[in-house]
């Protein structure tokens, strides 16, 4: 994979000199591009036909398996079992991603705790989705003493809250450890809402916590799903699932699976995530625990 960063030391979307020196190599090799009437005009035929009318309902439909007569309470949305067996590989996946180390091994063997937390939040805010720029966070590992260095510009405005954020608490370490009488689930609920940052949505805050409590930064557990905005992956993910808009509702079923299935109420972000993602492959290897399989009615 070509490096990201230019010769100046800084990602080049985001340096003035290799930018324009990139954009004008890829304009001198572009080819002519010639426009006809009708090409044009077809183009726009299309364009109307494919829109819709002004003030319609767009939906979008998920790729689900045929009814074959499945049928589980722990999981009222679904109805085939290669459904039910595509989220027990999934849930099973996502708990396994959540064993120590964690999703982020690197910053469970950083020794500075302040450098560790920086730099699972700038992972957590890339996203699971840009692998490829978390790995260049991973090799840069911008020093939290730097400030914001280089951080591509979409990033700029939530590291710029985060760190205001972690300075009113006094450190990072701080923030996150909040008041010593707190269990690790009243922990993991308190920094999750304090966290409420621009451009920091549920998933990402979800992530940063689950990948700080698995590595033993700090003293965190999930002890509900915390389901969010309705464009949240995960919410509309448990919303299918579970057959239900009530939050309420939503995190006492996914609280029931999790207890029935065994798992850590956490691989629920994650997996059902991946679940309702047809795109999303799931390890066919994944070895799928028997209270997994059990509570989904797969023995």
């Amino acid at each position: 994979m070509a490096s990201l960063f230019c010769r100046h030391n800084r990602l080049t979307a985001n340096c003035p000199i290799c930018s324009r020196e990139l954009e004008s190599e890829l304009k001198a090799k572009a080819p002519a591009r010639t426009r006809s009437a009708s090409s044009s005009s077809t183009r726009r035929s299309s364009s109307r036909a494919s829109t819709p009318r002004s003030g319609g309902v767009v939906t979008r439909r998920v790729a689900r398996a045929a009814d074959d007569g499945y049928r589980n309470q722990l999981a009222p949305g679904l109805r085939a079992t290669a459904d039910a067996e595509r989220l027990a590989a999934a849930l099973a996946q996502a708990a396994a991603r959540l064993e120590p180390p964690g999703p982020y091994p690197e910053i469970a063997t950083e020794p500075d705790i302040e450098e560790g937390t920086w730099l699972a939040f700038l992972l957590a805010l890339a996203g699971t989705d840009r692998s490829e720029l978390q790995d260049v966070l991973r090799e840069a590992h911008p020093p939290w003493g730097d400030g914001l260095g280089d951080l591509p510009a979409e990033m700029l405005r939530t590291a710029e809250a985060y760190r205001a954020w972690a300075g009113r608490a006094g450190s990072q370490r701080q923030a996150f450890e909040g008041d010593a009488a707190w269990t690790p689930e009243r922990r993991f609920s308190r920094v999750f809402e304090r966290l409420a940052l621009p451009g920091f949505g549920r998933g990402r805050r979800y992530d940063l916590l689950t990948a700080l409590g698995a590595a033993g930064l700090y003293e965190l557990r999930a002890g509900e799903l915390l389901v969010g905005a309705d464009e949240d992956p995960a919410t509309v993910a448990a919303k299918r699932l579970l057959v239900s808009g009530d939050r309420l509702l939503l995190e006492r079923r996914a609280r029931e699976l999790a207890d029935a299935a065994e798992l850590p109420i956490a691989a629920l972000d994650r997996g059902l995530v991946v679940w309702n993602a047809p795109g999303t492959a799931v390890d066919p290897d994944i070895e799928v625990p028997v209270s997994v399989r059990r509570a989904l009615g797969l023995t």
